[in-house]
């Protein structure tokens, strides 16, 4: 069953906070909660060696599969909330903040290589209890979950990868305007976060101004430990391993692309489903490079189709 998103609701709600006199960060929170709880997750934490990593769950833990969802780079948790949403009346979800992002602990003297990050997946889903689990994972997360579905055989189901990183055999816009010392995924100033949104997404969901403020602010208070992942990820020399890697996944693939992607190129996916078996690739027309976002529901129909358990 699909779930009320907050969107029908949000300008109900914002206007009364306003109303209120709230704070933006008031008003964010509220607004964040109220998503959340409408998808059916809730806040927990859990202890990762030194680390504090945060996630989201189902409220209600369900008789079914457990997904595990992992975000991109410089993003968190709540990237998934919307796909949850049609998902956590049948599955438990298990939305990670990977160390550096989110609400989870942000130390920069660690590794943040894309290997480094599956390992890291692998102890914080080990804390959880959670074993033999469909992964999905966007942008770096698609490229760390392949990486666990790889080096973790017996412990996935099967992983979705939307739009993963790890592959760069075709050229992106994102590449073209990094080698020109400009990096639209790290923003610095005001402003840059709206930009982010509007490079990595082409299908943009409606955010009010005070829940995209305190998202900015959030972004630009992540810039030093943001600089220090995507340098590690950058500077990692890793395609061709990468690329040995994945041919050893045993569990079923299913790749999802937006081919409006500016930051990886969609052709990309192409090569991800010649070198994975059992792979099947999926392009959306008119979407960029978060389906999860973008389209969710479509999103959600492609993966039940896929493991074969559609929607009652």
């Amino acid at each position: 069953m699909q779930r009320p998103f907050m969107l029908n609701l949000l300008p109900v709600l914002i206007i009364s906070l306003l109303l209120s006199a709230c704070s933006r960060q008031s008003i964010y929170d509220t607004a964040i909660g109220f998503e959340r709880s409408s998808a059916g997750l809730e806040t927990a934490t859990v202890p990762v060696g030194d680390m504090e990593i945060a996630y989201l769950r189902n409220h209600q833990m369900v008789e079914g599969d457990t997904i595990v969802m992992i975000h991109g780079f410089g993003a968190n948790k709540d990237n998934w909330t919307r796909l949850a949403g049609h998902l956590t009346d049948d599955f438990n979800v298990y939305a990670i903040d990977l160390p550096g992002h989110g609400d989870s602990s942000k130390p920069l003297d660690i590794g943040y290589r894309l290997e480094d990050q599956a390992g890291y997946l692998a102890q914080i889903l080990e804390a959880l209890s959670v074993d033999d689990a469909h992964i999905m994972g966007n942008s770096m997360g698609g490229a760390i979950t392949a990486l666990y579905a790889a080096n973790y055989p017996g412990k996935v189901k099967s992983a979705v990868l939307f739009d993963p990183a790890g592959i760069l055999e075709y050229e992106s816009e994102l590449v073209d305007l990094v080698m020109e010392g400009d990096n639209p995924l790290i923003p610095r100033n005001p402003g840059d976060f709206e930009r982010l949104m509007e490079f990595a997404l082409e299908k943009e969901p409606f955010v009010p101004w005070p829940i995209m403020g305190v998202m900015e602010e959030r972004a630009i208070a992540n810039r030093e430990v943001n600089e220090v992942i995507f340098a590690a990820i950058r500077d990692a020399g890793f395609e061709s391993d990468f690329r040995n890697a994945i041919t050893r996944i045993q569990a079923p693939v299913l790749i999802i692309w937006g081919k409006k992607d500016r930051v990886i190129n969609y052709r990309n996916g192409e090569v991800f489903a010649t070198a994975i078996p059992n792979a099947t690739l999926e392009l959306m027309d008119g979407i960029g490079h978060a389906p999860m976002v973008e389209a969710p529901a479509e999103s959600a129909e492609l993966f039940r189709t896929f493991i074969g358990q559609p929607a009652e």
